[in-house]
């Protein structure tokens, strides 16, 4: 089977794209399960529900998230209740929502999508590897695919999250940057990795904001309210070739689209 993880989704423009071609790739592609991160779907800065709706519309299977997470309030009474919808799982204990889910494929097969979060540079999180080990004892029989968001600023805490499921989950994929790497591989074991999917936004842009406010910000060094750029739109992400009755990867394959807005 074939899954897509898509990176960082950037504002309005990247929605619609998604809208307008993400079902085209599903079968163009034969695409069975598609993830995407929504950390800053909405405005350039988190997820709403009218953001959650349009990227499900659009062919999205599971949204993952991140660091901005909480910045519409909105998302909170939904989080609680739909499961396609997460946030990273070594957040403390007692946020709302959950870390984990196990969603059915078009092929029929369960695939487990898990969402953690880095600690170097981002916060005072829960440890993302005791977080995960202890998901994965929990869905052990659970899923016949896993797929796991590493949300995380270094590439070092991606690349050691990537050996530590070494063999014990079929894809590790890196988000947060919104730079895409260049570093896929099947690690031993067979699961597929990449350190960081990069983004579905604004090409001409600072990591999907206007450039102009971006350095000014750098060069005075002064508050700046940042603001998504217009222009094209570059769809990045990952695509993985996973035998379902082994729950391994055979193949990763990097995705970069260049799209006009709608």
């Amino acid at each position: 089977m074939r899954l897509l993880f898509l990176g960082d989704v950037v504002g309005k423009g990247a929605r619609q794209v998604l809208r307008r071609r993400l079902r085209g790739v599903r079968r163009e592609r034969g695409v069975e399960f598609v993830v995407a991160n929504g950390e800053n779907a909405a405005g350039g800065k988190g997820l709403d529900p009218d953001s959650a709706d349009e990227l499900f519309d659009a062919g999205v299977d599971v949204i993952t998230t991140g660091n901005h997470v909480w910045q519409h309030r909105t998302l909170l009474p939904v989080l609680e209740h739909e499961t396609r919808i997460l946030r990273p799982a070594n957040f403390p204990e007692g946020n709302p929502g959950r870390g984990w889910t196990v969603q059915r494929a078009a092929n029929g097969s369960s695939v487990a999508v898990v969402n953690l979060i880095g600690r170097v540079f981002m916060g005072g999180f829960d440890c993302p590897f005791r977080a995960v080990d202890r998901i994965l004892a929990q869905i052990a029989g659970e899923a016949d695919v896993v797929l796991v968001d590493m949300h995380a600023e270094t590439t070092s805490e991606k690349v050691a999250m990537g050996w530590h499921l070494a063999g014990r989950v079929a894809g590790v994929v890196g988000s947060h940057t919104h730079v895409q790497t260049a570093d896929e591989r099947v690690l031993p074991g067979g699961t597929a990795y990449l350190t960081d999917a990069g983004m579905c936004g604004p090409v001409d842009s600072v990591i999907g904001m206007r450039r102009d406010e971006v350095l000014r910000r750098f060069l005075n060094q002064m508050p700046v309210r940042f603001e998504v750029a217009k222009g094209p739109i570059v769809v990045q992400g990952a695509l993985l070739d996973v035998d379902p009755g082994s729950g391994r990867a055979t193949a990763i394959e990097r995705v970069q689209e260049a799209h006009e807005t709608c």
